[in-house]
């Protein structure tokens, strides 16, 4: 039961429910008079947070070589900042649905700044390990309170286009990580990749004090702490076992056990969401066709996009001979192209005039093409790869911000923060499983046309180093690109079925609003038959 007494009455004339009284004018086209000043402001917050996904790529031998890292220590300083920031997105967005968005976005950006200062200093691999996680924490809260705001402040007419530019700025962020890392550290020391978050957190934390308005969940009721440790626990399982399965093998204990258990815990929390009076998520939004078709779309464009992407910048480093900049420089072109058809205004004016279905499933079906010319002729040249990465930037590009629209709005907006966790998190699960599963397929290919004298060699200069002949290096290299053709067709087929599937759900639940039907209304608290 809420507390607040004006709960029970309403949103006041003008205000949309979830808005405190008062906080948020709207101007003359139902927005925020400063929405797009605001929108600026969280997609800076917002960049820092994704490009500190691949920064530190490219960091590695300075970091094993200054504070003396193993292996294992430069996986861990890698993968706990995604980790931490995986494994929170669903208890980050209902914290700010319940405790208040501008609140938790204030308090995600000195967490974050507060562990990028401790990262940039630190002198031990333990220590910034630590701190990494610490970002994690804030950038959890980051990038779901970004986009519940960014539904607050926009009106529906303008929410399209304003998802679209959120969208692309995290796609400009995770392909300019290597290029902005490599440029830092031509001029400055390792720490600086860190150090240069805190001017951005400084000047976030001014405007969003000054120009965000407060809003949270009237009607958040009390915290559902069992299902916040349940979520937190399960989440932070699975997404690690997701991470690590590529480099540990899927058949380890370390993978296995942690996999199980996340898998059980996460059906205890759904069992547990569908018995408790406040629930973090309702159950019953899955039985939802709109919902169901939105986060299959999520799951399969960032499965094939995370997937395909990492399969290229193993062909640019292993094929290729390029370094880890190089590779980030050579898949540019993709992330591009999706920042160009939504800084242009392309893809939200597709999206209002062929509506969400028809984007989402011919955008996904655009990016299975590029997939599918990137597998067939990108081993001739770069020419055909940057065909085929244009086509999937366009494609990406107006299916993404159409998927998001569709998750967003499929969920009442006074749950905005919750519709942001599960965008986010099936984000981070579709493209980590993207890698495992097609990095999977990459490896199997590779394993089954290696000639004998390689004898069982996991990786293509294993395979390398261990034969001799011109013929067998041929057969070696040959077997290594048959695997990535393989892999980055499994991909365009993922994507191309997961655009018919969203397409094809989403269209059958809009249908009934298409053709005019008159039926008696009824209670639905949100669901969907």
């Amino acid at each position: 039961m809420t507390t607040d007494p004006a709960a029970g009455a309403g949103p006041a004339p003008g205000q949309e429910p979830g808005q405190e009284p008062g906080t948020a004018e709207t101007g003359p086209s139902g927005g925020h008079p400063a929405r797009w000043a605001i929108l600026t402001v969280v997609c800076l917050a917002e960049l820092v947070v994704v490009l500190d996904n691949t920064v530190l790529n490219v960091a590695i031998p300075s970091l094993t070589g200054e504070l003396d890292a193993s292996t294992a220590d430069v996986q861990w300083m890698i993968n706990a900042y995604a980790l931490v920031q995986a494994g929170l997105l669903l208890a980050a967005g209902n914290a700010a649905d319940r405790y208040g968005r501008k609140r938790m976005l204030l308090t995600g950006l000195a967490l974050f700044g507060a562990g990028s200062l401790a990262a940039g200093l630190a002198s031990s691999s333990a220590q910034l390990i630590a701190a990494r996680a610490g970002m994690g924490v804030g950038a959890a809260l980051l990038l779901t309170t970004t986009l519940a705001v960014v539904m607050q402040v926009f009106d529906a007419s303008e929410r399209p286009k304003a998802i679209g530019l959120w969208g692309a700025v995290n796609a400009l962020g995770f392909a300019s990580g290597p290029v902005v890392g490599g440029l830092v550290l031509s001029h400055f020391w390792w720490g600086a990749v860190f150090l240069i978050n805190i001017p951005v957190v400084l000047l976030g934390l001014v405007a969003v004090a000054v120009l965000v308005p407060e809003s949270r969940d009237p009607r958040g009721g009390r915290l559902d702490l069992p299902g916040l440790v349940l979520s937190v626990t399960g989440m932070t399982c699975v997404v690690h076992a997701v991470i690590t399965g590529p480099e540990e093998g899927w058949a380890s204990p370390r993978i296995l056990v942690p996999a199980v258990l996340g898998a059980a815990v996460l059906a205890a929390f759904l069992h547990w969401e569908r018995r408790t009076e406040h629930p973090m998520l309702d159950p019953a939004l899955f039985r939802s066709r709109r919902f169901t078709g939105a986060v299959t779309g999520v799951m399969l464009i960032t499965f094939g996009s995370g997937g395909a992407l990492y399969l290229l910048t193993q062909q640019f480093q292993f094929v290729r001979g390029d370094s880890p900049l190089q590779a980030g420089l050579a898949v540019a072109p993709f992330a591009l192209t999706v920042v160009l058809v939504n800084f242009t205004g392309v893809s939200a004016r597709l999206i209002a005039r062929f509506g969400l279905p028809v984007m989402i499933a011919s955008g996904m079906a655009v990016m299975a093409a590029g997939l599918a010319v990137v597998a067939l002729v990108g081993g001739g040249g770069y020419g055909g790869i940057l065909i085929g990465l244009v086509l999937m930037g366009a494609g990406c590009g107006c299916a993404n911000p159409a998927i998001a629209e569709a998750v967003m709005s499929s969920i009442p907006k006074e749950k905005a923060g919750a519709g942001a966790g599960v965008n986010g998190t099936l984000t981070e699960m579709g493209a980590g499983l993207g890698v495992a599963v097609l990095g999977a397929v990459l490896a199997s290919r590779f394993a089954i046309l290696l000639p004998d004298s390689a004898g069982d060699a996991e990786s293509l200069p294993a395979a390398l180093a261990r034969v001799s002949g011109e013929a067998d290096l041929a057969a070696v290299a040959e077997a290594f690109a048959s695997g990535l053709r393989t892999g980055q067709l499994a991909g365009a087929a993922a994507v191309l079925a997961g655009g018919c599937a969203a397409g094809l759900l989403l269209g059958r639940a809009g249908r009934p609003a298409v053709r005019g039907t008159a039926a008696k209304p009824r209670p639905s608290h949100g669901k969907e038959s």
